[in-house]
């Protein structure tokens, strides 16, 4: 009996143990200068994670691709994804707890056969991760309805799936369209990859969070706006933006990435969001690396979750941290509403800070006579910035011989956000994570040139032709 109390106890706490623990030692290695209050990083989320190595090849062309060349000569291949998805994941959930959030990623994730999908995420969901499976979107609904459901039975082996579609005018080679000239053409392909999942519900219960990833270079930023207006009510809940940088296959560096800036790019996205996002609000690592903005459309007004003027605002985000920490609050409905009950036992006061939020959050949604006329709908903005090649080497040796300053300023920068960063792979081969940055500027190409002796193609890949 005392076991099983013990157990209980320890089921109900609000953040888990390991979780506590990986939350302190991420912390403890962040640089100083991201170590606010706003930040997320080692007190809500030990960050993100992503595969590597475990399917590298894809069947469209981008300009630019983060990944390797190499990677077309490396056949996907569904035992291999089992066996090193599998590796990652229980490394992860060893050194950063459970409850995190982990991208199923490489080269195009809908060429292994849904039954090898299936079991990626399987693995990723048993060893405490949230997966999302990253995708160019250009597949059909019975790859879905294979991949969410039993073969055997033909009812649901998952009750939710999460996906990233990547859009943008820049990829050449899905079906249906030989050259995109604008990003509106690719609306129709938006709208019909976002119908697959409504579909997937409606006909077998499967609920799910779609995201849309769009790299911006010189020629698309300007349609950012347009993009974002004509998409947001087609069901996704993230759009996140990444600017171009020299990173992965230098054949396929066709601009001049860096003829506009970062602030730029923001400006476009509040333009498209129809408000101001309030990205200082809450930190996720290095605002040079990421910006993030958490809201909700209250009909078509746009609504910050946190005002990142308001004073009160932070003492609340302050006492939520304080109060939950890392809490997983899609952990099941009943083991939430005990966790909820304890967090809010032990630190009463929050419920008044609650209550204070919720009525600045209505007074910005236009009052409590919108929010019944109108549910929210919550929607995510976020910018990730990856960095050039040719920093991030240099920064990476310098890490690797133990050394945190640069006399290179730029050097410098990029070590700083290494430090700082908030996505990483896991490398269980010598124990340790890796940002992505570096894995895709400094490891990638050693990993697909051994991918190429271990999985060789079952023919000659010709890289896929770009305009």
């Amino acid at each position: 009996m005392l076991d099983r109390l013990r157990a209980l106890e320890r089921l109900t706490r609000p953040e888990h143990p390991d979780l506590t623990a990986a939350l302190a030692a991420r912390w403890e290695e962040l640089p100083a200068h991201v170590k606010g209050a706003n930040q997320m990083l080692g007190r809500r989320t030990a960050g993100c994670e992503g595969t590597h190595g475990v399917f590298p090849k894809c069947n469209l062309a981008c300009t630019p691709c983060y990944h390797a060349k190499e990677a077309q000569r490396v056949r996907t291949d569904g035992e291999h994804t089992r066996v090193e998805v599998t590796a990652q994941m229980a490394f992860l959930r060893g050194v950063r707890g459970p409850g995190q959030n982990a991208q199923l990623i490489g080269g195009e994730v809908s060429l292994l056969e849904p039954d090898d999908h299936a079991a990626a995420l399987r693995a990723m969901l048993d060893h405490g991760r949230k997966p999302m499976s990253m995708t160019h979107g250009d597949f059909d609904y019975p790859y879905l309805e294979a991949l969410a459901l039993d073969p055997e039975t033909g009812r649901p082996r998952f009750s939710h799936l999460s996906f990233a579609g990547h859009f943008d005018s820049m990829m050449f080679g899905r079906r249906g369209i030989k050259k995109v000239e604008r990003e509106e053409q690719l609306h129709p392909y938006r709208k019909a990859f976002c119908e697959m999942f409504a579909r997937l519900e409606e006909e077998h219960g499967v609920t799910s969070y779609l995201a849309h990833n769009m790299t911006i270079t010189p020629r698309n930023i300007d349609q950012i706006p347009e993009v974002l207006r004509a998409c947001r009510d087609y069901g996704f809940r993230m759009f996140s933006f990444q600017p171009a940088a020299f990173v992965g296959n230098e054949a396929r560096w066709k601009d001049s990435y860096r003829a506009f800036s970062t602030d730029a790019v923001w400006a476009r996205i509040e333009e498209g969001a129809g408000g101001e996002l309030h990205d200082d609000a809450m930190l996720i690592g290095d605002k040079r690396c990421n910006r993030t903005a958490y809201g909700a459309y209250v009909g078509q007004r746009y609504v910050p979750l946190l005002d990142q003027r308001s004073s009160a605002d932070a003492r609340w985000l302050e006492a939520f941290l304080t109060t939950f920490g890392g809490m997983d609050f899609a952990d099941g409905r009943a083991l939430t509403a005990a966790r909820t009950v304890r967090a809010l036992v032990e630190n009463p006061a929050t419920l008044a800070r609650l209550a204070g939020w919720g009525a600045r959050f209505a007074a910005r949604a236009g009052g409590p006579v919108a929010l019944a006329r109108d549910r929210p709908r919550a929607i995510t903005y976020v910018m990730h910035s990856f960095m050039d090649a040719k920093t991030v080497r240099p920064a990476w040796a310098a890490m690797e011989r133990g050394e945190t300053t640069h006399e290179d300023p730029d050097v410098q920068a990029t070590i700083e956000r290494l430090r700082s960063c908030s996505y990483a792979m896991a490398h269980p081969e010598d124990g340790r994570t890796v940002p992505a940055c570096a894995q895709h500027s400094v490891l990638d190409p050693l990993e697909n040139v051994a991918l190429m002796a271990l999985l060789p193609a079952h023919e000659n890949v010709a890289e896929p032709a770009t305009a």
